[in-house]
């Protein structure tokens, strides 16, 4: 594809914010993860309370390798907390290990926004594989015909991602609000603590953020060369 300057209007602001909310989301952990939780409860045990406290007694805990690798499996009904946060009895680790347990009552309570990115999970898996080489060689023929058909299949198939990421917003704001109701509530920190513990929650949920914007953009940017926005042919 030929250097195309208006790729990087596009797409340029929304890459830097994603650097931004990914220096932030690492420097905060960092940072609380050196700040102990007033209750002393590690992220595992943080997380067993929370879940049990909601009646939610048939989800697993377990610890897996990698940095902030923390998710929760709906499939398997299986927390999984990295070692930093299973271990941990920081203000990081309780408020990560709570915010996927939240992920959990969410799928206990039927949340509709986390069923529906469930559903589009096999759908973007399969077009994210066959988007962008579709919109390459598009835009590699975009001087004849067939290349911006390429380019508008190419983008239909890459709104199924951008539609994901949009998705995910509420489903992640909403894991972080039950996490914020119950940390103090529950004691799991204090009052005094309750401001730092949401920062680091607040921080984690701008990479979402930055991930969305920078997939809306995307997909702004190809429907553009494509000719369906902007009059360009």
């Amino acid at each position: 594809m030929i250097f195309d300057p208006v790729y990087f209007i596009f797409v340029m602001p929304a890459f830097l914010l994603s650097m931004y909310a990914s220096f932030l989301t690492k420097s905060r952990f960092n940072k609380y993860a050196k700040v102990a939780a007033s209750s002393g409860l590690t992220g595992a045990q943080a997380a067993y309370q929370m879940l049990r406290k909601e009646n939610l007694n048939d989800v697993a805990i377990e610890r897996v390798q990698g940095f902030l690798s923390d998710h929760y499996d709906p499939r398997a009904r299986v927390l999984r907390l990295s070692p930093q946060v299973h271990d941990g009895k920081s203000l990081s680790a309780v408020g990560v290990a709570c915010h996927e347990a939240g992920h959990a009552l969410q799928h206990a309570t039927g949340y509709k926004p986390l069923g529906l990115r469930s559903t589009l999970v096999p759908a973007t898996t399969f077009t994210s594989k066959l988007s962008m080489p579709l919109l390459m060689v598009g835009a590699f023929m975009s001087a004849a015909p067939a290349g911006q058909s390429l380019m508008i299949i190419g983008a239909l198939l890459l709104s199924v991602s951008v539609l994901f990421t949009l998705v995910t917003l509420p489903v992640e704001w909403d894991a972080s609000a039950r996490a914020k109701k119950v940390l103090v509530r529950d004691g799991i920190v204090s009052p005094a603590q309750e401001a730092d513990a949401a920062a680091v929650l607040n921080a984690a949920f701008l990479t979402y953020l930055a991930a969305a914007i920078s997939a809306v953009m995307t997909l702004l940017y190809w429907l553009y060369r494509s000719g369906l926005i902007g009059g360009r042919r």
